[in-house]
């Protein structure tokens, strides 16, 4: 059961998968331009999340990653974080997959990538 204690940019969101996150207390944004220039403004690099909503490993990962509120803290601390939906935007998830592989010679879901 999420808890409707946070919400987040994600609440206003059309994807499925995107509003699964909308309560999770890290303060996610949705791809666009409001994180970029906050990332920019203040000097923070952007934690990437792509996953979907039937993924096994998406839904372990929010249970015990960005359901809890002290890694939730972290992560707004340190980072902009940003979910995609990779059913909504299949090439936004082709190009970081793609990189993943490249660099590490594999990739799965969810896949998170801190971007510089």
């Amino acid at each position: 059961m999420h808890n409707t204690t946070h919400s987040n940019r994600l609440i206003d969101e059309k994807s499925p998968y995107l509003q699964q996150h909308a309560h999770n207390p890290v303060d996610w944004y949705p791809w666009g331009e409001e994180a970029f220039e906050r990332a920019r403004r203040e000097d923070k690099p952007i934690f990437l999340s792509i996953g979907y909503s039937t993924c096994h490993w998406c839904h372990v990962m929010e249970r015990e990653s960005f359901e809890d509120e002290a890694t939730a803290a972290l992560m707004n601390e340190l980072c902009i974080n940003i979910k995609v939906d990779r059913e909504e935007r299949p090439d936004l998830d082709s190009i970081y997959m793609a990189a993943v592989q490249a660099m590490s010679g594999h990739g799965g879901w969810p896949l998170n990538v801190f971007l510089t």
